[in-house]
């Protein structure tokens, strides 16, 4: 935790009430995302018990397995939500653009990506679980499901698998993207509670964030969000339901534990889409439709290979996938933290109190400074900027601004306060500085040496060349019957 959020949790806990902690929105927020609240069966790790799935806040969709541990019953609940998501999902492949790649071939690439979003992280597990259970089976031979079962045990995997990616928003966590924005009076364990969560946030009129809080913990006011049900619920109310179907497996009987389970996902959904209102009303950051770009390609590649009839992803990775992936996450990740304190003077702020960003005015500037002689003369502005934060960075340390998109600059020497730098980059071709590019005196100015510009990976071998102190060449992926059994599936 950092000492700012730690400095907004003490205020909220003074004050009664969640503090931001950001001055912008973070993640991206479709125009109709699709809201998607599982329940499992208790004991079973992807075991459905039910959902409640749409786009319309005032309308969703029930769906409902009267008894779990039926498989059939489980698949038909599959078929029915790939009836509600894959409409969704294969609306966005309809429109295109052309991108033009420099250096390369052009490409198309979806005009919108869909959007599920999901009340906390152990929904995301789930839906990982339920593709991995779903995406290996037949439409022919024995016990066969429909084909629209392992169509969405693929989409659902990859959701899953994109979740992971930092600042990905095509899978998107309530409580996860509702914390990263506030800071409340709890501990973080409690804030998983996505009840608990909005009442420091949003506490309804003539209470206090703690007592909106405490009301929260009661499962009979507002039953836990999933995948997860409350035990006396399961005990009490949803078991003598489930009995009864296997029974006398009726419409009255799926009815009565159709009831059941409303009962428990109809509170998760109004919360779910005031977590929406919220969210929305804070403005976006400048560089969330940049990420939101990355979404869509990626989509649009995913959606490419299905069109196509590529394989269904493997269960694991070969050595250089894994490898590739994990470069890819670390990539993303610090270009993640790097593009939120460039959006955001909250964020920076952290950033300003541990000596890597200072923040000032700038008392001089030589917008004409030059270095070297004759055909290696370069253009090299210098200004003077005087800051009352404490710099720890050191002479010859690369900062970017960002207040200036492809600005880069180099630190000349910090005396007293007064820090003086070169700009290497972002100031034009010409023998004079673009207008604007280089700071004038009196502009409030900040600059870090968080930059986006990281060097890539090393280069992996081809998947044929696998050393064999890494398992050697793979074989070629084959999906088989065998990838379909899970002991918990």
């Amino acid at each position: 935790m950092s000492a700012l959020t730690a400095l907004a949790q003490l205020r909220a806990i003074r004050d009664g009430i969640a503090q931001p902690i950001t001055t912008v929105r973070h993640c991206h927020l479709a125009p109709h995302p699709m809201v998607f609240i599982p329940l499992r069966l208790a004991g079973e790790a992807a075991a459905p018990m039910g959902a409640m799935v749409g786009t319309d806040p005032g309308h969703p969709r029930l769906l409902v397995v009267p008894q779990p541990r039926n498989r059939d019953l489980r698949f038909a609940f599959t078929a029915e939500l790939a009836e509600v998501v894959l409409p969704y999902i294969e609306g966005f492949g309809k429109t295109t653009e052309t991108i033009e790649k420099k250096g390369g071939e052009p490409y198309e690439r979806c005009l919108d990506a869909p959007q599920i979003l999901v009340p906390n992280p152990q929904a995301v597990t789930f839906v990982g679980l339920l593709g991995r259970s779903t995406r290996f089976r037949r439409v022919d031979g024995p016990y066969p499901v429909h084909p629209s079962v392992p169509l969405l045990g693929r989409w659902l995997t990859y959701f899953a698998d994109r979740s992971q990616h930092p600042g990905s928003s095509l899978l998107l966590t309530a409580t996860e993207a509702l914390g990263a924005h506030w800071a409340t009076g709890q501990s973080g364990l409690e804030d998983a509670n996505l009840a608990a969560l909005l009442g420091w946030i949003d506490p309804p009129e003539g209470m206090t964030g703690p007592g909106a809080a405490e009301e929260a913990e009661d499962p009979l006011l507002w039953p836990p969000a999933g995948p997860a049900t409350d035990p006396g619920f399961d005990n009490e109310v949803l078991g003598p339901a489930v009995r009864a179907y296997e029974e006398a497996p009726t419409e009255r009987a799926v009815e009565r534990v159709a009831q059941a389970l409303r009962t428990q996902l109809e509170p998760t959904w109004r919360l779910m889409w005031r977590s929406v209102e919220l969210l929305r009303a804070l403005p976006e950051g400048a560089r969330v439709k940049d990420r939101w770009d990355v979404d869509r390609g990626s989509f649009t590649r995913f959606l490419e290979r299905v069109t196509e009839g590529g394989p269904p992803q493997a269960r694991r990775d070969g050595a250089v996938g894994a490898a590739a992936r994990l470069a890819g996450l670390e990539r993303a990740r610090a270009s993640y933290d790097v593009q939120r304190a460039y959006d955001d003077p909250l964020v920076m702020a952290e950033y300003r109190l541990t000596g890597e960003a200072f923040a000032g005015t700038v008392t001089a500037a030589d917008p004409e400074h030059t270095e070297g002689e004759g055909r290696s003369r370069k253009l090299r502005p210098l200004i003077t900027v005087r800051t009352e934060d404490q710099v720890r960075l050191t002479p010859g340390a690369t900062v970017g601004s960002p207040d200036r998109r492809g600005h880069a600059a180099e630190i000349v020497e910090v005396v007293d306060g007064e820090v003086t730098l070169k700009i290497t980059k972002g100031m034009g071709r010409g023998r004079t500085p673009s207008p604007g590019s280089v700071p004038e005196p009196g502009e409030r100015v900040t600059y870090t040496s968080l930059t986006d510009d990281f060097q890539s990976s090393a280069a992996l071998p081809d998947p044929e060349l696998t050393p064999w102190t890494h398992g050697g060449p793979p074989q070629e992926y084959v999906p088989s019957d065998e990838d379909a059994q899970e002991e918990w599936s």
